[in-house]
C-alpha cells in the first residue's frame, strides 16, 4: 500500500464521517461532527495498520489481518455507551450510539479499500437519519413520549384516578414505576406517557394538579 493510497483512504474516511457527524451536530446530539469524524478516521487507520502488518509478516508469522480491526467493533461499544443517558423513565442516545458503531464500520471499509460500499452505506445512513424521522412522525401521528414524577398521598384508588384522567386526554401509559417516598404517607409514581399530537405536557401537568392528595408533579424530560 503506497503513501498516496493511505492518504486517500484516511481523507475519504474523514469526509464520510464528517457528513454523518454534521447531521448529528445539527440536532445537538451528544456526539457530533468531531466525534464521528475521529471515529471514522481512527477505524480506517486501524484497518490500514492491520492490513499493512499482515502483508509484512504473513510469510513468517501466522497473522490475522482482521484481528486489530475486530477490536474496533467491540471497543466502539464503550464510546457508544457514553452517549446513552437515562432520563427518568426514558432512554436517550441510542441512535447516536448506533451511529457511532456504523461510522466505525464505514471507517473499516474505507481502510480496507472498499470505497463503493463505504460511500453507499454513508448515503443510506444519512437517508435513514434525515428522512426516517419524518416517516416516524407520519405513521405515529407525531406522538411524543414524556416522563412525569408524581408525589401523591398513599390512599386507595389513586392509580385508578390518574389512569382515568390520562385516558380522557387520550394519553397512553407506556411504563409506570412506584416507590415509597421519604414520607411514608406518600408514594412516588414515575410515568412514561405517550402523548397525542394535540396534547401538551403542560396541559397534562395542569390536569394532574387537580387530583386530591397530589403533593408534587415534576417533568422528567
Amino acid at each position: 500500500m503506497t503513501v498516496y493510497e493511505v492518504i486517500i483512504r484516511l481523507s475519504l474516511a474523514c469526509i464520510l464521517g464528517a457528513l454523518i457527524g454534521l447531521e448529528r451536530e445539527s440536532l445537538n446530539r451528544p456526539a457530533g461532527l468531531r466525534t464521528y469524524t475521529l471515529v471514522c478516521v481512527g477505524s480506517a487507520l486501524a484497518m490500514i495498520v492491520s492490513l499493512d502488518m499482515y502483508f509484512k509478516y504473513y510469510q513468517t508469522v501466522n497473522a490475522d489481518p482482521g484481528r486489530i480491526a475486530a477490536q474496533v467493533i467491540s471497543g466502539i461499544g464503550f464510546l457508544g455507551a457514553g452517549t446513552i443517558m437515562r432520563e427518568g423513565a426514558t432512554v436517550r442516545g441510542l441512535t447516536t450510539a448506533a451511529g457511532l458503531w456504523v461510522v466505525a464500520c464505514i471507517g473499516l471499509a474505507v481502510g480496507a479499500g472498499l470505497y463503493i460500499p463505504a460511500i453507499a452505506t454513508t448515503v443510506i445512513i444519512l437517508f435513514i437519519l434525515i428522512y426516517f424521522m419524518r416517516f416516524e412522525h407520519m405513521f405515529t401521528g407525531m406522538r411524543e413520549y414524556k416522563g412525569l414524577l408524581l408525589v401523591i398521598e398513599d390512599r386507595p384508588g389513586q392509580i385508578g384516578i390518574i389512569g382515568v384522567l390520562l385516558g380522557e386526554l387520550g394519553i397512553s401509559i407506556k411504563n409506570i414505576h412506584m416507590s415509597r417516598a421519604e414520607d411514608d404517607n406518600y408514594l412516588e409514581i414515575e410515568l412514561l406517557l405517550q402523548l397525542p399530537p394535540n396534547v401538551l405536557i403542560s396541559e397534562v401537568v395542569y390536569e394532574l394538579s387537580s387530583i386530591s392528595g397530589l403533593k408534587n408533579v415534576e417533568r422528567l424530560n
